[in-house]
């Protein structure tokens, strides 16, 4: 299951809050990209990204890092960058 997590990359803050589940990754960009735009940010400053977990979860859920991965397995991951450093 496709996540988008909350993640401000704070180790001394390892649980990261899920703002929504996705079937597929599709779904996700999607919902990432409405993120973005609703915030006027780029999606470093959102502090927000896509992740994979396995398992059951809902919006509202916390997870810790060794819940999710940012790949699910066998997915194919781009060459280069997903998201290029300006808007």
């Amino acid at each position: 299951m496709y996540a988008l997590i909350y993640d401000e990359h704070d180790l001394v803050k390892p649980k990261k809050k899920v703002i929504s589940v996705h079937r597929n990754r599709q779904t996700a960009e999607t919902a990432l990209d409405k993120r973005k735009k609703k915030l006027g940010k780029s999606v470093i400053d959102c502090n927000t990204r896509i992740v994979w977990i396995k398992g059951t979860i809902k919006s509202g859920d916390y997870v810790l890092p060794g819940q999710f991965s940012s790949w699910r397995p066998g997915e194919t991951v781009p060459h280069g960058e997903t998201y290029s450093d300006t808007d």
